[in-house]
């Protein structure tokens, strides 16, 4: 697998199935934007693991684009689909089933879907730090101690990536105090 090309692809991908969708903060950036942030914190926390990198620019098309996961496997081999498919909740699940999935689940996660949990939660906290939804402060506290819950279970948690996630949910919880 040719890095650089791969992940470009994986980035075309994703930006072509995530056209449509925005983020739910004030700024209502393109979700695309997410993806990205998302794959450089991956990176960072892997030396440029390809695979893992590209794990997280599709970390969200199967579950929010009429993707499967056969199809990521088809464009991006096997083992980046399990990697999706590790972090790919079940949407046919109520949110608060989802939820609690996600924290019971954690333990089990493998080591690259560990680092992309983990980088995907921290670009969460830091939208909702920067760009907050126009969520009540109790909803904006709540999600930020449901995701501690979420990476407290993870089995791998690199140090710089572990350091970005406290100071976004610092940063999250004294955005929601006011």
């Amino acid at each position: 697998m040719n890095g650089v090309r791969t992940i470009m692809r994986a980035a075309d991908f994703a930006a072509r199935k995530h056209t449509q969708q925005k983020r739910a903060g004030e700024a209502q950036e393109p979700y695309v934007n997410h993806l990205l942030e998302v794959a450089s914190l991956v990176a960072d926390a892997t030396d440029g693991d390809t695979e893992a990198v590209v794990a997280a620019l599709l970390h969200d098309v199967v579950e929010d684009q009429d993707v499967t996961i056969e199809e990521v496997a088809k464009h991006f081999g096997a083992s980046v689909a399990a990697i999706v498919a590790e972090v790919t909740d079940d949407k046919d699940l109520e949110k608060p089933e989802r939820k609690r999935r996600q924290v019971t689940s954690a333990p089990n996660k493998s080591g690259r879907a560990s680092i992309l949990k983990l980088a995907d939660k921290t670009a969460n906290l830091r939208a909702l730090a920067d760009s907050p939804p126009p969520w009540p402060a109790e909803r904006k506290r709540e999600y930020v101690s449901w995701a501690q819950a979420v990476v407290s279970g993870l089995p791998v948690k690199p140090q710089p990536l572990l350091a970005s996630f406290d100071a976004a949910a610092k940063r999250a919880l004294a955005s929601a105090s006011g």
